[in-house]
């Protein structure tokens, strides 16, 4: 992970973190908070925030929201960009090991938009357990992510249906899966908490 830290650092600094961190929130994400019967704002985890456009969002929409990343460049960002901001904290730290960050639940929301598909599968268990202990019954996890095909071409693991039911089924079911276009292969999916 050191490395990973340090090429995510560096894409902060020289700008071509701009590729995944675009400063618009997803419509997606947009859509879910505006949503005619939405749930009533209250506590939201985002995961892998980057520079916090999406926790920033949620909270100009009613909630407290907690956003982490481990590039310390994105955590920075993201509190310039809070500036006096009281609803949302940036904590610069690893999403799967959110205990060593002090973060408490529960929660109501949790997203995640590009980071799961980029964890090691120890990892990951440890993200749905920690995921899990945090979030009360009730609670979506909306997760976006790259297909398993991208494994060869970026490294990443990836994600599909069947891996997230295999990891988060003790705790969490898969309601719905939202394919994307862009990249191909990628996709929305959106778990909800017993």
């Amino acid at each position: 992970m050191p490395w990973q830290r340090w090429l995510y650092d560096r894409a902060y600094r020289t700008g071509r973190s701009r590729h995944w961190d675009t400063g618009i929130t997803p419509p997606e994400v947009v859509e879910e908070i505006e949503r005619e019967g939405a749930p009533a704002p209250g506590r939201a985890l985002d995961l892998g925030c980057g520079t916090g456009t999406n926790a920033l969002f949620l909270a100009a929409h009613g909630w407290e929201v907690v956003g982490v990343d481990f590039a310390a460049q994105a955590i920075e960002a993201a509190r310039r960009k809070a500036g006096s901001t009281d609803r949302v904290t940036f904590l610069q730290g690893d999403a799967t090991r959110l205990s060593e960050l002090g973060v408490e639940g529960p929660f109501e929301l949790v997203l995640d938009v590009g980071c799961f598909h980029g964890i090691s599968a120890a990892g990951r268990r440890r993200y749905a357990m920690q995921t899990a202990r945090l979030t009360r019954s009730g609670a979506l996890l909306m997760m976006f992510g790259f297909g398993a095909r991208w494994r060869r071409l970026l490294g990443v693991p990836g994600l599909s249906a069947e891996g997230l039911r295999r990891c988060f089924g003790r705790d969490f079911d898969l309601e719905r899966v939202l394919p994307g276009d862009e990249p191909a292969g990628a996709a929305w999916y959106y778990l909800r908490r017993r």
